[in-house]
């Protein structure tokens, strides 16, 4: 692991200090779980955007997804 220096505004301090005080862990440690969940929204963020294009690009077609209809469960 690495140390690293960053700059936060003062009311973000105090408002992660309450919030890792209620959680009983570290700032560090809900630093990390914060950017590893921020990287995640990223991704699939990105992944959505690809697929928009894509679909953009070659639209569904009328019969494509018609196969599968009958295989569909739905609750009453």
């Amino acid at each position: 692991m690495r140390t690293i220096q960053m700059t936060l505004d003062d009311d973000l301090v105090e408002t992660v200090d309450k919030v890792v005080k209620k959680l009983k862990t570290t700032r560090s440690a809900f630093t990390r779980k914060a950017l590893k969940n921020a990287i995640k929204q990223v991704n699939i963020s990105m992944l959505e955007k690809k697929h928009k294009k894509g679909y953009e690009r070659y639209p569904v077609g009328k019969t494509e997804f018609s196969v599968w209809e009958s295989e569909q469960e739905w609750d009453k």
